[in-house]
């Protein structure tokens, strides 16, 4: 039984940075916990889940269940806010670099 409250399509099914080289290391992602009607609108009935597209994946594990399961979700129709998903638990997470300069933005 899948109790998930969102339907993920995937528009890159690979990890977005393989095959990229990077000139410098990364600076680690710091994730907040946002709250996910905040971030998503949530029809009122509960009946099915939300579809949103996914943009990839990354590499840092769930701050909350520790799995590999958090997903790029750029604005789209019913997303408010670009941020991450964690397909897991249904957290959803805004990230930024240690300096505060956001990573979720172009």
């Amino acid at each position: 039984m899948n109790d998930s409250l969102f339907s993920i399509q995937s528009s890159n099914p690979t990890h977005p940075l393989q095959g990229r080289r990077r000139a410098a290391p990364c600076e680690a992602l710091l994730l907040t916990e946002l709250n996910p009607h905040a971030v998503v609108d949530h029809p009122a009935s509960r009946a099915e889940a939300i579809e949103l597209q996914s943009f990839g994946t990354l590499r840092e594990p769930c701050p909350k269940c520790q799995k590999p399961s958090l997903h790029l979700i750029l604005r789209q129709d019913n997303v408010r806010i670009a941020h991450l998903l964690c397909i897991d638990c249904n957290s959803c997470y805004d990230a930024h670099y240690a300096g505060g300069a956001p990573a979720l933005t172009i």
